[in-house]
């Protein structure tokens, strides 16, 4: 029943729509802290609409009987790792501060609504390992430019935990490779 649904070509143009909607909202979401960045670290800045731009073009190939490994190993892998992130800090937002916003609550609902459509979405793509490998090495730079040149996304009060969230995100970045090659990469048994 999931499957013939999320297979369904009205299902996913709707779902192409609102992430592509979704998209456009979360880099105008970017927009003060993208006015303030460095040219060089503009594509690593906005992750979660970029996350959900890959899944859009991603969705895209699937509508036009494309498969697109890479997009589609950057769509399973940053919509996990910033969905889950998103959700993750907000929640850390709401512990910090003692309230979160209808718009936090709003973003812990999208963002983890990101998280599963890149899981329910991952049977449907075809990823090579070389696939795996440059999304891996794209996920594991952004920390870099995250964490090291402290282009991290502006939440609240969260700076003052700055390293404690840089090693939960790289290690979130390690286990969004590691389903990310689980669901779409790994050789499958076939048991008679």
């Amino acid at each position: 029943m999931l499957f013939f649904l999320l297979s369904k070509r009205s299902f996913m143009w709707a779902l192409f729509v609102v992430n592509l909607l979704g998209t456009i909202y979360g880099y105008i979401w970017y927009g003060p802290q993208l006015e303030q960045t460095d040219p060089i670290f503009l594509p690593f800045v906005p992750d979660s609409p970029t996350a959900s731009l890959f899944f859009t073009i991603a969705l895209l190939g699937l509508l036009m009987g494309r498969q697109w490994g890479l997009v589609q190993a950057l769509a399973v892998m940053t919509l996990f790792k910033y969905g889950i992130w998103a959700v993750v800090m907000n929640m850390l937002t709401l512990i910090v501060t003692g309230d979160l916003s209808w718009l936090g609550w709003m973003l812990v609902a999208s963002h983890f609504g990101m998280a599963v459509q890149g899981l329910l979405y991952a049977p449907f793509f075809r990823i090579k390992p070389i696939h795996l490998i440059i999304a891996a090495v794209w996920t594991v730079h952004n920390e870099i430019i995250d964490y090291v040149y402290m282009q991290y996304p502006v939440y609240s009060q969260l700076h003052l935990y700055i390293r404690e969230i840089g090693y939960f995100t790289f290690w979130l970045s390690i286990l969004s490779i590691f389903i990310t090659w689980w669901m779409c990469v790994r050789p499958k048994r076939v048991i008679w």
